[in-house]
């Protein structure tokens, strides 16, 4: 028996029918040609909100963001106002959809690359109201700890002393709403860093955004196949090569900031 309030019930006889753009480049875009949407439910430019055409999802409303009209882009080639627009767009749809008291909690992430879970090459991200899961009983303060990279007006990046699957993962912290933009600047900045510079040559990452305790927090994971540790004991591991990561960062990025 399946307990609704901790495990999402998957819909294969949807999930087996969605498009694959990832794993094989014949796959028409579903996003590419924005005149064939259907079920908008707003959109500013060329980002655009609708409902998602493949709710594999029991229990919940899942709605799917385009970032954009081009298929061939990545965060971390957008514009600075695009990707400002992006975030502040994503926040708006994500915090209302929080309050509409229609969700035991609200969750908004984005896949990107062949080890984020994802299956549409297109930049998208996704937001989901859950019926029934409140994803904060799984939150912890520890997780979004770790040594300073950055920190400008009330907006922190650091990378995590305690990671919540594993390696290096990457944790922006905002405190002031207000500070959307700079916020949208770190994550960018975070993304540039994990796809072009990252030692480990990443070609994946994950982005996961949570309210919790007055702060709204953006957690960047780089993707790679998952530990086994992780898998069968849930033991996250921890880089040696953290304080590297961090000067790393911090001359490329803020020396001159």
């Amino acid at each position: 028996m399946i307990d609704n309030n901790t495990h999402l019930q998957f819909l294969f006889n949807i999930g087996e029918n969605k498009p694959n753009s990832l794993d094989d480049s014949n796959t028409l875009c579903p996003f590419c040609d924005s005149s064939t949407l259907t079920d908008i439910l707003d959109r500013e430019g060329s980002i655009i909100l609708l409902k998602n055409k493949y709710p594999t999802l029991d229990n919940t409303l899942q709605t799917v963001i385009v970032e954009t009209d081009d298929c061939n882009a990545d965060m971390s080639t957008y514009s600075q106002h695009h990707m400002r627009s992006l975030i502040h767009f994503g926040m708006k749809h994500w915090l209302a959809m929080g309050s509409s008291g229609e969700f035991k909690s609200v969750v908004f992430y984005k896949n990107h690359g062949p080890y984020s879970g994802g299956t549409i090459k297109h930049p998208h991200m996704q937001i989901v109201g859950l019926k029934d899961i409140d994803y904060k009983i799984h939150l912890r303060d520890d997780l979004f700890l770790g040594t300073t990279i950055h920190e400008q007006d009330g907006c922190l990046i650091n990378l995590s002393s305690k990671p919540r699957v594993g390696f290096n993962e990457f944790n922006i912290i905002l405190e002031d709403i207000n500070q959307i933009d700079l916020m949208a600047d770190n994550i960018q900045i975070t993304v540039h860093y994990i796809l072009r510079r990252f030692s480990a040559k990443c070609s994946s990452f994950n982005l996961f955004f949570y309210e919790w305790k007055g702060n709204y927090i953006c957690k960047a994971v780089p993707r790679f196949i998952t530990s086994p540790l992780f898998v069968g004991y849930s033991i996250p591991q921890v880089s040696n090569t953290m304080d590297k990561i961090v000067e790393d960062m911090q001359q490329y990025y803020f020396n001159n900031k």
